[in-house]
């Protein structure tokens, strides 16, 4: 997080003259927006402008331009970090607009739209909007971080299927990036995060995906030995119209939670398939045989619950993430993992998570962007709740797992994944060659830097 001698208010409330919208500065009325769902993340900027229009993002930045401050943005602020003094944040919850073309499978969404949004006005025609696990998350960030959904394994990263970036550049001009107009831009907004800019609008396309089979299993945490082992084994050869996950929870017993699931450790299988819905529930059923459920939600299901796969949590709270990607998944990494994050491993980890890729996720798209790593085979994901009492052993702890896994890690990291302002994260998100063009793409389009904070990729002049 970087902070700067406070700005004199008097200057910072001409900000108003140069936006057609509400701007709250701290302590007045709608500072509060700036708040973020993680709320672990220290988001305390000069300035919150409650945006409504391009016009008002582009505004801004040309202000902060003007008088020295960086510009980001924020819709839910799921993958928030600490931002200070030094920067004036773009509330955009308010552009959440979204249309749909049902006769070209194809949505227009504002900035500010979450997820749930579409899959609501698309879900009834049979589209699918191709979310992350958690639906409550916002649209534009999450494809500009390349989008890991559910169904990654059978349609690829979520942003291989974007038509279209309307965009602010760090100089305050709204630009269009589609792969023929502004092409550079189209490549580097997909995986790059804000980078090149700020997005007021995608289009995107949607599958025909009306139902899917899927779910999932829960197990005692006393089988996770035999649960992880089997998954590991199974996952193999699984075709990709199947996805899947294995998770050891740690959830607490708080309202929302199932009771065979609170306030114990448990393990979950998560399951996704489409086409062939009986054989989709022929090759769940070896895990099924494993052990004996303490729960089982595997079921035909309409594509409007596809949220309840994961059931991500939708209260703001506090977390703490880390990632690692894995090249494979042997019994010594499953006996590494249980060893640190297993029954008796003291682990105080909420979800140690090890998903599938492979699959649409590991050939190049139609159009190519700056999302990397896709030859991984596997993703782990550590999520903590960094509560005070815990918050030390938590970060500690969740290093500690990521480093059990280093025999068999890429080095690499998704970009929507354990955000950080560790200045070593670019470089484990993006090849050399990748940040290299994103870095000189963003001196192109934020000569002054405007939009260098959060998470970006650095300049070398920065």
């Amino acid at each position: 997080m970087t902070t700067q001698t406070p700005v004199a208010p008097d200057v910072l409330s001409t900000l108003r003259d140069h936006v057609a919208t509400p701007v709250a500065l701290p302590g007045e009325p709608g500072y509060e927006r700036c708040t973020p769902w993680n709320v672990a993340a220290p988001v305390t900027p000069a300035a919150v402008v409650l945006a409504t229009s391009p016009q008002d993002v582009a505004g801004t930045v040309r202000f902060a331009a003007e008088h020295g401050f960086k510009v980001t943005v924020q819709s839910t602020g799921h993958g928030a970090v600490g931002i200070g003094s030094d920067t004036i944040l773009v509330q955009t919850s308010a552009m959440k607009h979204c249309d749909i073309d049902v006769a070209n499978r194809t949505a227009r969404v504002g900035a500010g739209a979450r997820w749930q949004d579409v899959i609501d006005a698309a879900a009834p025609h049979g589209l699918a909007p191709l979310c992350g696990s958690a639906p409550g998350v916002g649209v534009v960030g999450f494809l500009t971080g390349g989008g890991i959904g559910p169904l990654v394994r059978t349609v690829g990263a979520s942003s291989d299927h974007v038509r279209a970036f309307d965009v602010v550049t760090g100089e305050g001009t709204l630009l269009r990036a589609t792969p023929e107009e502004n092409a550079d831009l189209f490549w580097g907004l997909r995986g790059g995060k804000a980078t090149l800019g700020i997005v007021t609008e995608v289009e995107f396309e949607m599958p025909h995906i009306p139902e899917f089979y899927g779910g999932a299993v829960f197990f005692d945490g006393a089988d996770a030995e035999a649960v992880l082992h089997a998954w590991s084994d199974w996952s193999v050869g699984l075709p990709e119209t199947v996805n899947t996950s294995v998770a050891v929870l740690q959830l607490p017993p708080l309202p929302g939670v199932p009771e065979p699931l609170a306030g114990r450790m448990t393990v979950a299988v998560r399951y996704t398939a489409v086409g062939d819905l009986a054989e989709a529930e022929r090759l769940l059923a070896p895990m099924r045989a494993v052990a004996t459920p303490v729960l089982d939600t595997v079921g035909v299901l309409p594509y409007a619950a596809i949220g309840a796969v994961h059931a991500d949590p939708v209260d703001p709270m506090p977390t703490n993430e880390a990632q690692a990607l894995l090249s494979a998944l042997p019994a010594e990494a499953v006996d590494a993992l249980l060893a640190v994050a297993g029954p008796g491993s003291g682990s105080p980890q909420v979800i140690v998570e090890l998903r599938l890729l492979g699959g649409a996720l590991a050939r190049e798209p139609r159009h190519r962007s700056a999302f990397c790593h896709r030859e991984a085979a596997f993703a782990l994901t550590v999520i903590g709740a960094p509560i005070p009492e815990i918050a030390a052993a938590v970060v500690e702890h969740a290093t500690a797992v990521t480093a059990a896994m280093t025999p068999w890690a890429t080095g690499g990291q998704f970009p929507n994944f354990a955000p950080s302002y560790d200045p070593g994260r670019a470089a484990r998100v993006y090849t050399d060659d990748t940040r290299h063009w994103l870095a000189a793409l963003a001196q192109r389009y934020d000569p002054a830097g405007v939009l260098a904070v959060g998470q970006v990729v650095p300049r070398p002049d920065r």
